[in-house]
């Protein structure tokens, strides 16, 4: 006779602790459901009755006003793209191969350029220098390579990626180099292969990052073609803003000011930049924590 599987009782902290987690995702997820509430509502709604979960006086104004010039925005998003896509790839291949550089001990000075890299995090040229060594000595102004080459490396994505090597048995590099493998070919068929899930995590942090970058362009980029999405959608806020604030300034035209929408346009930008990432992250989201748990073991 097979034995029936017993059923596993389900214990009254458990369900205490389920309750909380659920709460937490509403907790989450009500916000963003806000945003999306009030970006298809209408600014006359929103000025008389507030926020609400549930649009009031269903509307596409704000995204129409948003979207007017597409070609702006087109051009707005295909730079965002593009930067995110080429510069997440040269960041995580440049990072893993200095992390994985400094995971071996036989490098020499291994410790003292750890501590160079550490020494980053708490002490940076600043502001001012920065900009002058990025527009007058490597000529980025105005350039698409500014958004990408003074972001190819990070020295907290550099130790989390040298400690996740670390946890990588020593055997394993050991066989591939009696086999004649060298240590180039060693990093690319062998170890890269195993460490997707650090590889996913520093490539969602740099991705965001890349992405929801909109300071860059604020002090490098005057060229209108070269605006990223951000950059333009804080143009648009900026824009309606200076509007409604100075419509004493246009007389016989009031109403149609008073009729530009504020908060929905601001919450439509914010869906509007917010996409993407969100379809990306289900598919990065189990690499996403075992690569950051993994890299952070070890010191």
């Amino acid at each position: 006779m097979s034995k029936k599987k017993k059923k596993k009782k389900i214990t009254l902290p458990q369900i205490i602790i389920n309750i909380i987690f659920i709460l937490v995702g509403l907790f989450c997820i009500m916000p963003l459901i806000l945003v999306l509430s009030v970006s298809f509502s209408s600014e006359h709604a929103i000025i008389t009755n507030g926020y609400s979960f549930f649009p009031q006086e269903f509307t596409f104004n704000a995204y129409k006003y948003i979207l007017t010039g597409s070609k702006t925005l087109i051009k707005a998003y295909m730079v965002t793209i593009l930067v995110t896509a080429i510069g997440t790839v040269c960041h995580v291949f440049i990072t893993a191969m200095f992390s994985y550089t400094l995971s071996r001990q036989e490098l020499k000075y291994r410790k003292v350029i750890s501590f160079l890299v550490f020494f980053t995090l708490l002490f940076s040229g600043g502001l001012v220098p920065t900009y002058i060594l990025i527009s007058r000595y490597l000529h980025l102004q105005n350039h698409i390579g500014v958004f990408i080459l003074p972001y190819l490396t990070n020295a907290i994505h550099v130790l989390i990626m040298r400690n996740f090597f670390r946890a990588i048995p020593n055997s394993i590099i050991e066989s591939a180099r009696i086999d004649g493998s060298s240590e180039f070919r060693t990093f690319l068929k062998i170890v890269l292969p195993i460490s997707l899930p650090s590889l996913a995590t520093i490539g969602l942090f740099i991705a965001v990052f890349l992405w929801n970058d909109w300071f860059t362009p604020l002090l490098y980029i005057e060229n209108p073609n070269l605006y990223n999405l951000q950059f333009l959608l804080r143009s648009i806020m900026t824009n309606i803003s200076y509007l409604i604030g100075n419509i004493e300034k246009f007389r016989g035209q009031e109403e149609i000011f008073t009729n530009l929408p504020n908060d929905t346009a601001m919450m439509a930008t914010c869906i509007m930049a917010i996409g993407p990432i969100i379809i990306l992250y289900p598919f990065l989201q189990k690499y996403f924590i075992k690569g950051l748990t993994l890299g952070s073991v070890k010191s």
